[in-house]
């Protein structure tokens, strides 16, 4: 029997009813004659609500303790379903992602799934037993329950399934796929049929809010094949899976913005070895992720830096740089707010010349300055002011085509 690991997220369990859809779907899957396993988030704001009540308590409440309370939610929504699946005559049963176990590192907040123990799922999937795993949460060497961070029911599924050695993950959630762009931004945005995990993976580092970075890079390294889908429709959805041919076939298939990013600009450092070391040093060792960096070198021997950091640490970026300014003997420090990162992604730039090109001329035309440029194999991402971002967004989706499928 073809054996299906499913996913479904907080707003697809929101509630009794919605549960009560879940479980007709799965029962659907049953049906058809597969094994099913069945991954869950909380209830939609479950999980928010429970942070809030450790930080009445105190601002900055004991990690392992916050583990312990906010893998609670899960725990709530397997037993749910378990009860509405045997409430309409199915067999099922519930597990905590410390039951499995699911094993982690000691993270807590944000642990990495380490192994995945099949035998008692396996176990009660030749009983013909739906089993249902609470996603998000696992337990580390030491017996402590370990959350795995932001999407982390996502990275159980894909965990899962590829513990499973699972024919496929189907990830249920409020889309039903992974759009050439988002369809906030234009109507002409289109569902794509199949992607490769590179250009998922590129997606998500982006700002594709569809599929979490993690689970990609799990499903990716593990070549689970996962399809996204709605969970509010029958509609198909999109195949995440390797690399084809076909897929070459178009240089860009994708257009992402994230809005969410920050600037700094550090001038006058010293030209010379070590610097760098010496500014992103303290960066990273307050957890600070640096993306896009540029330097300009100038004759008197000086460097203007020039790096981008999420918007939310900002604050806290500025206040390490302030440190180093002053350690380096900087002239300038400067932070800005006001830029938008516009990407375009394709397998096709492999074989494609002449996309950046294409992408920058696009972009002149429409009067929308470029300060920033970075690239890789598969993708190209501009920096802008922000105020232009949705008018990038479709110019670019417009100029390479995208409202066309795939042949």
């Amino acid at each position: 029997m073809p054996l299906i690991v499913q996913k479904y997220g907080g707003t697809s369990v929101g509630d009794l009813e919605r549960i009560a859809n879940v479980a007709r779907k799965v029962a659907a899957r049953k049906d058809e004659g597969n094994e099913i396993v069945v991954v869950v988030s909380a209830m939609a704001g479950e999980t928010d609500r429970l942070l809030d009540l450790a930080k009445k308590i105190h601002p900055v409440p004991n990690e392992r303790e916050v583990d312990v309370l906010v893998s609670t939610g899960e725990q709530v929504t397997v037993a749910l379903l378990a009860i509405t699946l045997e409430s309409m005559g199915y067999k099922a049963k519930s597990y905590c992602g410390w039951q499995i176990p699911l094993q982690t590192d000691s993270s807590f907040g944000a642990a990495r799934v380490t192994d995945v123990k099949k035998e008692a799922v396996l176990a009660d999937l030749r009983n013909g037993t739906i089993v249902i795993v609470a996603g998000f949460q696992g337990i580390d060497a030491d017996g402590n329950i370990t959350t795995l961070g932001r999407g982390g029911s996502d990275t159980s599924a894909v965990a899962v399934a590829a513990g499973l050695k699972a024919d496929r993950c189907e990830i249920f959630t409020d889309v039903d796929g992974v759009y050439t762009t988002d369809p906030n931004i234009t109507s002409k945005a289109r569902k794509i049929k199949a992607i490769a995990y590179e250009e998922m993976l590129e997606m998500a580092s982006l700002g594709a809010k569809v599929l979490y970075i993690r689970a990609v890079e799990f499903a990716m390294r593990h070549r689970v094949p996962v399809v996204v889908r709605s969970s509010f429709n029958d509609n198909d959805g999109t195949l995440l899976t390797e690399e084809n041919p076909e897929m070459e076939k178009e240089s860009v298939s994708a257009v992402t913005c994230n809005m969410k990013e920050a600037k700094i600009t550090l001038s006058g450092v010293a030209d010379q070895p070590g610097v760098a070391s010496q500014i992103f040093a303290p960066l990273a060792a307050a957890n600070i992720v640096v993306d896009m960096i540029i330097q300009n070198s100038s004759a008197d021997g000086k460097a203007d830096l020039t790096f981008t950091v999420p918007e939310a640490d900002l604050t806290k970026a500025l206040e390490i740089c302030r440190d180093i300014k002053n350690r380096l003997g900087a002239s300038d420090l400067v932070g800005c707010n006001d830029i938008a990162k516009v990407s375009i992604i394709g397998l096709g730039m492999r074989s494609h010349a002449g996309v950046a090109s294409t992408m920058f001329t696009a972009l002149a035309d429409e009067g929308i300055n470029i300060q920033m440029i970075s690239t890789s194999e598969i993708k190209i991402s501009c920096v802008i002011q922000k105020k232009y971002a949705e008018l990038a967004v479709r110019t670019l989706h417009d100029t390479f085509g995208l409202e066309k499928s795939r042949s």
